[in-house]
């Protein structure tokens, strides 16, 4: 409370019930009140004066809200840095105004405690324009109803308090404790547990209960010293001693300890006190140790060495005892900077130097150059107390070559105690057997190759020799002038290459390679448009069960692609039941939230599965160890070409998804699907394979259209220009990709740029569109790709008036196809 300049002398007698408020009786007496409801405070009705003299004089913070309806607002002094930017005004205004950011907040309570249901709240948010501004707050407050001389209610008479500071405070606290949780349960390698401060446990991490085997529910409550041995506790070892010392800026605590199964660990830690609490109190202490046990027992078998060696060299005698003397191994006493103090007869026997030779040398020069630098660095490391149980260097023979030796070393007595072996051998036994294995990899990849190239040669002869035979015999035909069966030899050629079209994309989608056209796909309703022509496909002798829940996630693949992946599934599955059985088609959501040993490739994330279970015959683990091999079948010769599960498999890995077997031999076999869910908007370029409606000739606003063709194969060239000119279009043709970027930056109409994908010259067909569309930017572009160049027309990833078409394809479609890029 601030002095007051108004005490009771220098006021009128009317206005002495003002006196003691300081700051905020100036604010009153300041204010003009002669058009205010309540008129001039010598006026006031007693019970006004009364209750507003009470908190004037009150050090703490407090309001005064008069009259029911009009609330008229009066506060203390104390209660100024509550107001922000209204302290000017506020004095005598009404409430509504004065809190109109918080009335909504406010009136409920307002009139619970005029019908006499005071209350009392404690850290409730506010958020208030308070003298820092515009904040979230949090306050203590009671609401209480003050009655007139009549009994009457008169007012309001509210005690308020804000706990800001505390709240955010236990806040900080709490996160900071989560914080300190988050680490003791993390620290997994550590012993880490938390005690009250009069060392009594309060947490137990994973570590403590894995290093000293007592569970959490088991050690809270429980003294720290539970972990103390017997021979501590009988010496006097005090808790208090260790929290004392601990309390005055952290405590060693290095000993040997009890587990819960009585063996005995040497932890190394230290305990620390914990942050005070938000009013300064002391909550405790936290230990964190770790377990040095096998450290501490190999360090002293080192110590216990170095001093055998240390008394050996000092009396440089020939008694050293038979290990020194006998062992295979290369024993070394050195002193920090590296100069030999002793070695063993066997420096002699792996590297060629006596120990006349080497006795007051430096061991370093004899490291390999490329070592120098670690076995430095490793030297200087015991020198500070570390000790290697492995370290790995060469070391030069007396002969110039070098020796590859393994090394157990670490300090003693001030000294560098080493022991090593020669692994010289067993490193050329490695690298050969290295060598071996990756000569057998090769080996089985062109296996594999030629397993790959044979099969292909065989399909694609029997192929070409209906080809081939068919146009012979059709040349044949017509030079002997004999007509009447020119259909069917044409018939059979044409039946080769769709054939032979159809292995080649059966290899590029074993290969990963095929060109696709991934659309947003619900593989329910495509499943569902399928189940006519697989319920005909599998005969009445095999059941149908197919089950779909209605929110599937959608995918992002070509549909007939996947399509035609289900009907090959189902007609194996068919093959696997020849006499008869079930097979059910399912597909769900699955989310995969951690790398699976069954699906290895498979990253974590949403996935739609398509599953196709049948009760046929089943497969044995070597089988399904080559089911997705190019060429491998399980059906009889002729019935198969061994491609259909391999193009499954390389079509689902090109789409982002994975193939999982799981099959036993009489127990029916599962194919299922994974294909990555499809997040956020589908892609406006994603095209379809489907043919267009239109009729195979061109509209008439599409005759007379412009078309350049970029085409490096003269026969597809010559082809494309018969077939566009007779449907009607000027075409214009350029054999390489710098030729077709002329004529595009020339002023000639063009409407349509048809280009090959792969083009002679450095420059493919996407670069040529990309160079057309700089000065054309509205220029239709149709991809036409015999490879799956992919990379080079975006890995799907097309632009609004692009399209793709493969080779081989049939003359219709290219027009049906040009005609749908060519409408208006």
């Amino acid at each position: 409370m601030h002095s007051d300049p108004t005490s009771p002398d220098p006021l009128p007698p009317g206005l002495r019930f003002l006196a003691g408020g300081g700051a905020a009786t100036a604010l009153i007496l300041a204010r003009d009140w002669r058009d205010h409801p309540l008129g001039p405070p010598e006026g006031w009705p007693t019970a006004l004066k009364t209750a507003l003299s009470l908190i004037l004089n009150s050090p703490e913070s407090m309001i005064l809200s008069w009259g029911r309806n009009d609330l008229f607002f009066f506060f203390n002094e104390t209660y100024f840095p509550l107001l922000g930017p209204r302290l000017d005004w506020a004095m005598g205004a009404r409430f509504a105004e004065v809190w109109a950011d918080a009335l909504e907040q406010a009136m409920p309570i307002v009139r619970d405690a005029f019908d006499g249901r005071s209350q009392r709240f404690t850290d409730l948010p506010w958020k208030l324009d308070t003298d820092r501004g515009a904040a979230d707050t949090w306050w203590t407050f009671s609401y209480s109803r003050v009655l007139d001389e009549a009994g009457e209610i008169a007012g309001l008479f509210i005690f308020t308090n804000e706990t800001t500071t505390r709240v955010l405070a236990d806040a900080a606290l709490r996160e900071s404790e989560e914080r300190l949780r988050l680490v003791i349960e993390g620290a997994t390698d550590h012993v880490i547990f938390t005690t009250d401060p009069g060392g009594v446990i309060t947490s137990w991490s994973a570590g403590a209960q894995a290093v000293l085997g007592w569970t959490p529910a088991e050690a809270v409550g429980q003294p720290m010293s539970m972990t103390f041995t017997p021979e501590d506790r009988a010496s006097g070892a005090d808790v208090r001693e260790l929290i004392g010392a601990a309390r005055v800026g952290g405590a060693a605590d290095e000993r040997w300890q009890v587990r819960r199964d009585g063996t005995h660990v040497y932890l190394n830690g230290s305990v620390h006190p914990l942050p005070a609490d938000a009013q300064g109190r002391e909550r405790g202490f936290i230990k964190i140790a770790r377990d040095e046990t096998q450290r501490r027992a190999a360090r002293r078998q080192l110590e216990e060495l170095a001093a055998t060696l240390e008394r050996q060299v000092a009396e440089r005698t020939a008694d050293r005892n038979r290990l020194w003397q006998l062992s295979s191994d290369l024993m070394l006493v050195a002193r920090a900077d590296g100069t030999i103090d002793a070695v063993n007869p066997a420096w002699t026997r792996v590297l060629g130097w006596s120990e006349r030779e080497l006795v007051g040398q430096n061991f370093l020069p004899l490291t390999h150059p490329d070592d120098l630098e670690r076995t430095a660095a490793a030297a200087a490391g015991i020198g500070a107390g570390e000790a290697y149980a492995r370290f790995e260097n060469r070391y030069r023979h007396k002969d110039g070559s070098y020796r590859t030796i393994v090394w157990a070393a670490g300090p003693g007595d001030g000294l560098i105690i080493a022991v090593g072996r020669d692994a010289t051998e067993e490193r050329a036994q490695a690298e050969a057997l290295a060598a071996t294995e990756s000569q057998l990899r090769q080996a089985q990849k062109m296996e594999a190759v030629g397993q790959l190239t044979g099969g292909l040669a065989h399909d694609f002869n029997n192929l070409l020799t209906a080809v081939t035979g068919g146009l012979e015999l059709l040349s044949h035909r017509i030079k002997a002038g004999q007509y009447d069966r020119l259909d069917r030899y044409m018939t059979m050629a044409t039946t080769g290459a769709q054939r032979a079209a159809a292995l080649t994309q059966r290899l590029l989608a074993f290969s990963r390679r095929q060109t696709l056209a991934p659309t947003a796909t619900d593989t329910g309703v495509l499943v569902a448009g399928m189940i006519d022509i697989i319920d005909r496909t599998l005969g009445p002798e095999i059941e149908l069960s197919v089950e779909t829940p209605r929110e599937l996630w959608p995918v992002l693949v070509d549909a007939p692609q996947l399509e035609n992946a289900l009907l090959n599934l189902c007609i194996n599955a068919r093959d696997a039941m020849p006499d008869g059985g079930r097979l059910s088609i399912t597909t769900e959501n699955v989310a995969i939230a951690a790398a699976s040993p069954e699906l290895p490739d498979l990253m974590p994330g949403d996935y739609v599965v398509l599953r196709v279970t049948d009760t046929g015959t089943g497969m044995s683990d070597d089988v399904i160890e080559r089911v997705f091999d190019p060429f491998f079948t399980t059906k009889p010769i002729g019935e198969g070409t061994g491609l259909g599960l391999s193009m499954i498999h390389g079509f689902v890995h090109q789409s982002g998804g994975q193939v999982q077997v799981r099959s036993r031999i009489g127990h029916g076999t599962t194919m299922s699907l994974f294909l990555p869910r499809l997040v956020g908007a589908v892609p406006a370029h994603a095209t379809s394979t489907a043919p267009s409606s239109q009729d195979e000739e061109p509209s008439r606003n599409s005759r007379g259209r412009t078309i350049l063709l970029v085409e490096d194969e003269t026969a597809i060239t010559d082809l494309v220009c018969d077939v566009l000119v007779e449907a009607g279009y000027r075409v214009l043709t350029a054999s390489n990709g710098s030729k077709g970027i002329a004529i595009l930056r020339t002023d000639m109409a063009i409407d349509l740029l048809i280009t090959d994908v792969g083009l002679p010259g450095g420059l493919n067909g996407r670069q040529v569109a990309d160079a057309g569309r700089a000065v054309r930017p509205s220029l239709a572009v149709l991809f036409v790709t015999g490879y799956a160049a992919n990379a080079a027309v975006g890995a799907g990833q097309l632009e609004g008036g692009m399209a793709v078409l493969t080779k081989p394809f049939d003359l219709a479609e290219l027009k049906r196809r040009v005609a749908d890029m060519l409408v208006d």
